[in-house]
């Protein structure tokens, strides 16, 4: 096993570890260890929630979580000789679920999707599902079942949903200000247009007094991805991934959380994935110069692993950029494409006795491939999802004698 460089205790919160991580973006977090280009190492990862959400039949604990804590991140970890304008290399060996242990936090044999509730950050369908949903997920190896989704089994992609490098000063002012320029076009929106620094729920790693307190007031937040990586949720960043991310301040400060057993193209819910607690094993390198070498100047480029579910027979659903409840005609806008190919998967798995928010959680959190099939015909995007057709116990397929309707349960709802 590569030496462990960032260790946690997954029975306590991330604030109580020896040396705590960090839940926001910003150049001054300190140094939580440092590594040299070439070495292999392996980085322990809490659930990025800091365990909000326990393995029980109630959404409530979705309902209420506190974003502002979110996410928690491992980090920073130096890189020997890491100066701005070289790229980072990094290589992810191997990542999993905590190893052999059984216990109450997610990543000990169980992981849960979660709908959240539209005042509280919405997902991808919250006006269509406003309310908060869970499923919980247990795990057999490679596979998950869920008690709130019968009839369905398969092999996750694990990954890391955030992973990236420190911003500079300069970086981050740039990201707050374009951001709270966003926001103020409809302040009041819910859910909200972005999320601005927030001292509330701020941890700043091993920084403390005035340091401390001006990292929380001037950090950015971890929940979208940006041009340092962050959270692209990108579920082919899995093992035998190779990425290259830009490095904006000295010693690169590599971050990473947010773990994923398994996820599907959007992780459409927001909290869509199987999240877990778990590990991550890296190698890291350097090239030197090399954003300007190779135009790496915004966001990282990677090589997807070549380790993933194999499946081969897929349901595919279609959506267009037309608005169906209001019977309007989008330009060319994938976003309302891919949310109507979602929309009809949902519709086509209630019919064999799912609800809505059931299949809005499968969506979310199987293996499903999500693609921009058609972007030059106007006035129509078109978007496919596609579903595998062998991740259910019964034939999913159409047929002439039409859908056999079971009950099926439900998902963890709020009381």
């Amino acid at each position: 096993m590569p030496e462990v460089v960032f260790s946690v205790d997954q029975s306590k919160s991330m604030r109580e570890q020896a040396v705590p991580g960090h839940n926001r973006w910003h150049p001054d977090v300190p140094l939580a260890a440092m590594v040299r280009p070439g070495q292999e190492f392996r980085i322990e990862c809490r659930e990025w929630t800091d365990a909000q959400l326990g393995n029980n039949d109630s959404a409530n604990d979705v309902r209420d979580v506190n974003l502002n804590l979110t996410h928690m991140l491992s980090g920073p970890i130096g890189v020997e000789g890491a100066e701005p304008g070289d790229l980072l290399v990094v290589d992810l060996l191997e990542l999993g679920p905590v190893p052999q242990q059984v216990g109450d936090a997610p990543g000990q044999g169980w992981g849960y999707t979660g709908v959240f509730a539209k005042a509280n950050g919405g997902g991808f369908l919250t006006d269509y599902f406003p309310d908060a949903y869970k499923a919980i997920w247990d795990f057999h190896g490679q596979q998950c079942t869920s008690r709130h989704l019968p009839g369905i089994r398969y092999t996750g992609i694990t990954h890391p949903g955030l992973i990236g490098t420190a911003p500079s000063a300069d970086l981050l002012a740039k990201w707050n200000r374009r951001e709270q320029a966003l926001i103020d076009t409809d302040p009041n929106r819910v859910p909200p247009l972005g999320l601005p620094p927030t001292a509330d729920g701020a941890l700043a790693g091993q920084a403390d007094g005035s340091d401390a307190e001006r990292i929380a007031n001037e950090g950015a937040r971890t929940v979208p991805a940006r041009e340092n990586g962050g959270n692209q949720d990108i579920k082919n960043f899995t093992r035998g991934s190779r990425v290259f991310f830009p490095v904006f301040v000295n010693d690169a400060k590599l971050s990473m959380g947010d773990l994923h057993f398994s996820q599907g193209d959007g992780e459409i819910t927001f909290c869509g994935a199987i999240e877990m607690g778990g590990f991550i094993d890296l190698h890291v390198d350097l090239i030197k110069d090399g954003m300007e070498k190779y135009g790496v100047t915004t966001n990282p480029l990677f090589m997807p692993g070549n380790v993933e579910p194999r499946y081969s027979e897929f349901l595919s659903f279609s959506g267009i950029s037309v608005d169906h409840d209001t019977d309007t005609n989008h330009y060319m806008d994938a976003t309302v494409a891919y949310r109507r190919a979602c929309l009809n998967g949902v519709e086509y798995l209630k019919k064999w006795g799912y609800t809505g928010e059931q299949a809005y959680l499968l969506l979310g959190s199987a293996p499903i491939e999500g693609r921009i099939s058609g972007i030059v015909d106007i006035p129509n995007a078109c978007c496919t999802l596609y579903v595998p057709a062998a991740i259910f116990d019964f034939d999913v397929r159409p047929t002439a004698a039409g859908p056999t309707r079971t009950d099926r349960g439900q998902c963890a709802v709020t009381s």
